[in-house]
């Protein structure tokens, strides 16, 4: 059977990668910091993942094991791994790289040839090239060389919700929906997992998730967490809400079709299709949670800057995704330290200094749209 190692046993790694990694026949080990993850994957060697959608189904996930981050046998797995994905956020890249590199270099040792692919399956642009940036940094220009012919580093796009689950239980629920686009000419081998589509033009696929799903999920939870709502399905079952995010899924839209020469009508199908996800009365998920973080989601080459770049360069109307950029620095809780951390800068610097410093425009019409919608 082959062999995967998925960093991040949570929510997506079970409920996404795990679940079509195991069903293309891959042994599965979850690697995570969360001791009692761990335990029970041990314990029960399986789990179910639940479809929440009108027609409801469940699967079980088997052949799994787990392993704690920091097992130095981890080095051995990974030597001897077919393939290794992620999902634990593009900021903990950085801190899985070294055990990566460590078991790449036992690999070369071994002299194991066999492909090997890399797959940061984060939300995030590019995040497999950041991994491999941190883990080339611990290999020598030698062990760079040796492994560029049987080891690749695939850039994806990902896409599914899969909320928190109650109490303590590994089984997750998920909707039917998934989208998982790797790039197809940085794979090596013969690389075939059902459910993966390998494509030739990622950046479209990566930008239209960013634009689309991403940029409303987050003004969705800004938004309801500014009317006091605690659940998505609550905020977007709101019209004035449901209103604001559609306007802006659509301006996002306009650059998107421009710049990539995308069907019109297919978009707006697949902007309806995407929002319509979130009204899922089975996919229960917090406000809070899928807002936390608000700085990296207002940087320059995220879900709010990024696409109002994008359309305001070719002259089209960005009001909406600046009305939901400014929710988003309205986003202040004790539930998230990248909050408080916002706070403290706009406290600091004032509100126009601050989203300066934190979305890296200094493009004057676009910060005015901004402020002037934080201040109303």
């Amino acid at each position: 059977m082959k062999r995967a190692v998925q960093f991040g046993a949570g929510n997506i790694g079970r409920g996404f990668i795990g679940y079509l990694l195991s069903k293309s026949s891959y042994s599965v080990l979850f690697v995570d910091v969360n001791k009692n993850v761990i335990d029970k994957i041990n314990r029960e060697e399986s789990y179910r993942v639940k479809v929440t959608d009108n027609v409801k189904s469940e699967e079980f996930v088997k052949n799994i094991r787990g392993m704690y981050s920091y097992d130095e046998n981890l080095i051995d797995e990974i030597s001897k791994a077919d393939i290794i994905t992620t999902a634990v956020g593009v900021l903990i890249l950085p801190k899985i790289a070294e055990l990566i590199s460590k078991g790449i270099v036992k690999r070369i040792e071994n002299g194991n040839k066999s492909h090997l692919n890399i797959i940061a399956c984060e939300n995030s642009v590019n995040a497999t090239d950041v991994l491999k940036n941190e883990v080339f940094k611990y290999l020598t220009e030698t062990h760079i060389n040796q492994i560029k012919d049987f080891i690749g580093f695939p850039n994806c796009s990902v896409d599914r919700i899969v909320p928190p689950c109650d109490g303590d239980s590994i089984d997750v629920s998920v909707e039917e929906f998934f989208e998982w686009n790797v790039e197809n000419d940085k794979i090596v081998g013969n690389l075939n997992i059902n459910g993966m589509n390998k494509v030739c033009n990622l950046h479209s696929y990566i930008e239209r998730k960013l634009f689309t799903l991403n940029t409303a999920h987050s003004m969705i939870a800004y938004l309801g967490f500014n009317k006091g709502y605690e659940t998505i399905f609550d905020s977007i079952n709101d019209p004035y809400i449901y209103k604001n995010v559609y306007n802006a899924m659509i301006e996002s839209g306009e650059g998107l079709i421009l710049k990539h020469s995308f069907d019109r009508e297919d978009h707006m199908k697949y902007i309806d299709k995407i929002i319509n996800r979130f009204k899922n009365p089975y996919l229960i998920d917090s406000v809070i949670r899928v807002g936390r973080e608000p700085m990296r989601k207002l940087s320059r080459d995220d879900r709010f800057i990024k696409p109002i770049l994008t359309s305001s360069s070719y002259g089209k109307e960005v009001d909406s995704l600046c009305f939901g950029a400014s929710y988003a620095l309205k986003f202040i809780t004790d539930k998230d330290e990248n909050s408080l951390k916002m706070k403290s800068i706009i406290e600091e610097k004032g509100i126009r200094d601050a989203i300066v410093y934190i979305c890296g425009i200094e493009d004057k019409n676009i910060i005015d749209k901004i402020v002037n919608y934080y201040n109303n």
